[in-house]
C-alpha cells in the first residue's frame, strides 16, 4: 500500500463513522476533525504511545489569545499527560503542511495549558463543558506531573516532527507532530519501534563493547554489553514511554520498593549499581557492530535500529527521574548490564508470540501477572476462532475480534487483496464490529455489575477482567465460550453500542461513566429478561428496550451527580462505593407489559 492509498482509505473510514453515527434519526452531524483525533490516539494508545484517550473540544479565545485542545491522556499513575490538537484537511490527495501551521497549532493547546495552571481557565468555562473537569483536574495537580508532551495530529504531510521543547513552570513540554506520513509508517510496518534508531558513538562517545554470540540457525543473534546510564537516562528522556512499547507494564513510579532501592543506589552507592542490578533486555530489528574503540580487537555496537526495552523500563524510568530529581547525581559512572536480541525476518505472529515470551521470562523485578500477556491466552484466541467462524443471521456478514493489535488491517489486506476487494470486505466486516480486547472486557465487565472498573480505563479495566477470569484457576481451567456464548457476547456488545451512542447523544460530559453505569443498572434490573438471542438475530436492539435504557441512563447520571457530593464524576466513578449507592437507588418501574415488549 502507498501513502495515498493509506490517506484515502482514513479518509473512507473517517466518513464511515460519521455515516454510522448520523444512521438514526436525532443524531446531530459529530465533528470530523474530532473522529480523526478518536481514530489516530487510538491507534497511538494500542501501540503504546500514549495513554487512555479523552476526546474532547475545546476552542476559546481569551485575553486575546486562541486557546485549542482536541484531547488529552493521563497516566495510571497521574503522574504523565498527553495533550492533542489536531488539524484535519479532510482531503484525498496529499498536502503539504507549513511548519509554521503546526507550530501555532502546538502553541495554542501551550496557552490552554498554561492558563489552565495558572488558574484563569476554570472561572470562565461552563461547568457542563465536556472538558471543565480535566481544566480544573489540570490546574491543582500540575505539580505532580513529570512528564507532559503535546501532539499535533494532521492529515496532511509535515517536515518537521519535532520541534524544541518549552517549559512552564520548571517543567519540559516536548512537541511532536503525528502527520499522515508517520501514521503511515506506524499502520504499514506495524512495529512503532521501526522509527527509533540509535546512535552510540554519538551518543556516548563510542561503540560499546560487546560479546556477539551470532546462530545462523536461530530466530535471533545476541550480543552482551553494558550500557552508560547517561546514554539509557537520554533516551528515555528523548522518546519517553515509545522505547518501552514493548514492554508489558509502564514504569511503576519510585515509590515501589525496587525502583526506590534503584533510586537509592544511584544516589548513595553508584558505583555498586553494575554488581546490584539484574541489568536490561533489549531487542531490535538491525545492528551495526565496528572494532570497539579500546583496542582489544573486540566488537563494538555502533548503532540499533528499533531498539526497546522489553524487562527493565523501571531501571531506565528510574535513572531518568532519579537524575532530574537529584542533579548532582553523575550518571557517567554507572554501566547498565544489558542482553540484545536482534530479531531476525520471521512471520509477524511469530515474531509477536517470541517478544511476548521474551517479556514474559525475563521480567522479573516486579512481578508480572498473566494480564499483561493475554492476547495469546486460549480464551481470546477461542473468540478470534469463533469471529472468523460464525456469520450473522444474513449468512454473509460478521464480526471481527481483533486478539492482536493491528490484524484487522492485516486481515482487509490479506483477504481484500485490491482496493476494490477491500471496500467489498469492509462492507462485511465494517469496522463498527470489530471488537478489541479492551472493547470486550469494558463490555462484560459493565453487565457483570463492575461499571466501576470500566471507570478506571481501557487498560486497567482489562487486568480486572483477566484477573476475574482466572479467579478461579490458571488458563487450563477457564471454560471456553461456545458458539451461543459467542453470540450473547456480541449482543451484549451490540447492547452497550447502542446505550453508547444515546448517551452521546444526550450528556455532554461523563458519557464513559453514564455508559457503563447505565448497562449495569440495566444487566441488575432485567438481565435475566432480556432476550439476547433475539438481539442477536435482528443484530440491533428494540426500540422499547432502548428508550426504557435511556430512560434509566437520565436517572443515573441524575444520581452521579448527586452522590458525587463535589468530587469529580469521573473519579468518584472508579469508586466501588459509587456503585454500592447507585445500585440501591430507585429507577423506573418495569411492567409485565414492559418484559413482554422486551422479549418480543
Amino acid at each position: 500500500m502507498e501513502l495515498i492509498e493509506f490517506l484515502q482509505q482514513t479518509q473512507q473510514e473517517i466518513r464511515e463513522e460519521m455515516a454510522s453515527r448520523t444512521a438514526e434519526p436525532g443524531e446531530s452531524m459529530p465533528f470530523a476533525e474530532l473522529i480523526f483525533t478518536e481514530i489516530v490516539t487510538k491507534h497511538m494508545s494500542e501501540i503504546g504511545m500514549t495513554f487512555e484517550p479523552m476526546i474532547c473540544n475545546y476552542t476559546a479565545t481569551v485575553s486575546n489569545a486562541k486557546l485549542r485542545l482536541s484531547g488529552y491522556a493521563l497516566s495510571d499513575e497521574a503522574d504523565q499527560l498527553d495533550l492533542y490538537v489536531s488539524l484535519y484537511d479532510n482531503q484525498d490527495e496529499l498536502v503539504n503542511l507549513p511548519d509554521s501551521e503546526t507550530t501555532k497549532a502546538a502553541e495554542q493547546c501551550l496557552r490552554f495549558l498554561k492558563m489552565c495552571i495558572e488558574g484563569k481557565l476554570s472561572s470562565k468555562m461552563d461547568s457542563s463543558h465536556e472538558a471543565y473537569e480535566f481544566v480544573f483536574t489540570l490546574e491543582h495537580s500540575y505539580a505532580e506531573l513529570n512528564q507532559i508532551r503535546i501532539y499535533v495530529l494532521t492529515d496532511s504531510k509535515v517536515k518537521t516532527k519535532q520541534f524544541k521543547s518549552r517549559a512552564i513552570q520548571d517543567k519540559t513540554i516536548r512537541l511532536e507532530v503525528m502527520d499522515i506520513e508517520r501514521l503511515f509508517n506506524h499502520w504499514q510496518e506495524g512495529k512503532p519501534r521501526d522509527e527509533l534508531e540509535v546512535n552510540f558513538e554519538d551518543l556516548s562517545g563510542s561503540s560499546l563493547p560487546c560479546i556477539w554470540i551470532k546462530d545462523d540457525l536461530a530466530e535471533y543473534d545476541c550480543a552482551l554489553t553494558a550500557i552508560p546510564g547517561e546514554a539509557l537516562r537520554f533516551l528515555y528522556e528523548k522518546y519517553g514511554q515509545r522505547i518501552l512499547e514493548a514492554n508489558v507494564r509502564s514504569f511503576l513510579s519510585q515509590t515501589g520498593k525496587v525502583n526506590k532501592g534503584i533510586r537509592d543506589t544511584l544516589r548513595d552507592q553508584p558505583e555498586r549499581f553494575m554488581a546490584y542490578n539484574n541489568g536490561i533486555v533489549i531487542i531490535a530489528d538491525d545492528i551495526r557492530l565496528t572494532a570497539a574503540n579500546d583496542n582489544t580487537g573486540i566488537l563494538g555496537i555502533a548503532w540499533l535500529k528499533g531498539m526497546q526495552i522489553v524487562n527493565g523500563g523501571q531501571t531506565t524510568a528510574s535513572l531518568f527521574f532519579t537524575k532530574k530529581n537529584n542533579p548532582s547525581i553523575d550518571l557517567k559512572k554507572i554501566r547498565v548490564p544489558a542482553k540484545i536480541i536482534i530479531l531476525k525476518d520471521v512471520d509477524s505472529a511469530q515474531e509477536e508470540l517470541l517478544i511476548a515470551d521474551i517479556s514474559r521470562y525475563a521480567n522479573s523485578q516486579n512481578a508480572v501477572k498473566q494480564s499483561d500477556l493475554s492476547a495469546n491466552k486460549p480464551y481470546h484466541v477461542q473468540l478470534e476462532k469463533l469471529a472468523n467462524s460464525t456469520y450473522c443471521p444474513d449468512g454473509i456478514s460478521r464480526w471481527f475480534y481483533e486478539r492482536a493489535a493491528g490484524s484487522y488491517k492485516v486481515m482487509l489486506e490479506r483477504e481484500g487483496k485490491t482496493p476494490a476487494g477491500i471496500k467489498r470486505l469492509k462492507e462485511l466486516i465494517p469496522n463498527s464490529r470489530r471488537i478489541t480486547k479492551t472493547d470486550l472486557a469494558k463490555v462484560l465487565c459493565a453487565w457483570e455489575k463492575m461499571p466501576y472498573s470500566v471507570s478506571l480505563g481501557g487498560q486497567k479495566n482489562f487486568i480486572m477482567f483477566m484477573e476475574k477470569l482466572l479467579s478461579h484457576g490458571v488458563d487450563e481451567d477457564i471454560k471456553l465460550p461456545n458458539t451461543n456464548e459467542y453470540k450473547h457476547i456480541i449482543a451484549k456488545i451490540i447492547l452497550f453500542n447502542t446505550v453508547q451512542k444515546n448517551v452521546r447523544q444526550k450528556f455532554p460530559a461523563f458519557q464513559a461513566n453514564i455508559t457503563a453505569y447505565t448497562i449495569s443498572v440495566t444487566a441488575m434490573l432485567i438481565g435475566n429478561n432480556i432476550d439476547l438471542d433475539l438481539i442477536w438475530k435482528n443484530q440491533r436492539v428494540s426500540n422499547h428496550l432502548t428508550q426504557k435504557i435511556i430512560l434509566w441512563a437520565e436517572e443515573v447520571n441524575k444520581y452521579l451527580q448527586q452522590s458525587a457530593n463535589g468530587k469529580m464524576i469521573s473519579e468518584w466513578s472508579k469508586k466501588q462505593e459509587c456503585w454500592s449507592i447507585l445500585s440501591k437507588k430507585t429507577y423506573s418501574v418495569i411492567t409485565e407489559k414492559d418484559i413482554l415488549e422486551i422479549k418480543s
